[in-house]
């Protein structure tokens, strides 16, 4: 089962991130909290694929989690993205215990709280890019009415109000990419994680696309970025390794 399986579950105003689909009352801790959670697949030998983890990430942070394969980076992601549970410990997203809450409202906070940007861009190749965005506002909560106006101010945000009716099987890697982000941020979530976000691009098309993060990040978005290439984690405010299933800190 892949990422994109469990997830099925004015236009010129720049994105806000402190415009939210819903009311709710502010929470001011951090985005991400991890307390001493651990994630372990039954065998012979059991696999510790986390092993006693925490982590904070704060409001506004741009974090990178850097490690090679099979180092627990996807274990990590399925728990941030909460699309796994942890076998012992808990993750807090925005002060909400996540562990035992029930799937529905898993899938409630997923939706309106975390955008995911993926390696491999997952877009309908037969649906427009304007098409591609709208279609995420109905796994959000963004009321029927601002959805147009805000699926067109998400791609004049990542660069692309000219490729509004165009196909994504017309595109460039990098301008699918941009589509990709702005499908993540038109519900104005808490946190964007990207995984591999760089993955499918040349260097040259990377760089426009780090510096788009670059960009939401100073806008005040909160972004944690899952990757194996120094160069994509150095480009974070924040670096995090990930060995073995042990997160340390990269001075």
């Amino acid at each position: 089962m892949t990422l994109l399986d469990d997830l099925g579950g004015s236009a010129a105003e720049r994105w806000d991130p402190e415009h939210e689909a819903t009311a709710e009352p502010a929470f001011t801790g951090p985005v991400i909290e991890l307390r001493d959670l651990t994630r372990t697949f039954p065998g012979d030998p059991p696999v510790h694929a986390l092993r006693a983890t925490d982590l904070r990430v704060e409001r506004g942070e741009y974090v990178s989690v850097i490690g090679p394969s099979g180092s627990g980076k996807s274990t990590l992601l399925h728990m941030l993205g909460l699309l796994d549970r942890p076998t012992t410990g808990d993750y807090l997203l925005d002060g909400v215990p996540t562990g035992t809450l029930p799937e529905r409202d898993r899938a409630a906070l997923r939706g309106g709280r975390i955008g995911f940007v993926f390696q491999s861009f997952h877009l309908l190749a037969q649906r427009s890019v304007l098409d591609n965005v709208l279609l995420a506002t109905l796994y959000s909560g963004v009321p029927r009415s601002e959805r147009r106006d805000r699926a067109l101010a998400a791609l004049d945000r990542v660069g692309l109000s000219h490729r509004l009716d165009f196909l994504p099987t017309v595109l460039s890697g990098g301008e699918r990419q941009r589509v990709a982000v702005a499908r993540a941020v038109i519900a104005s979530p808490h946190v964007l994680l990207a995984d591999e976000p760089t993955g499918n691009l040349d260097s040259a098309t990377s760089e426009g696309v780090l510096d788009l993060f670059d960009e939401l990040h100073r806008d005040g978005l909160t972004l944690v970025v899952i990757t194996h290439d120094d160069a994509v984690s150095a480009r974070a405010q924040r670096r995090v390794r990930i060995a073995d299933g042990v997160l340390t800190e990269v001075g």
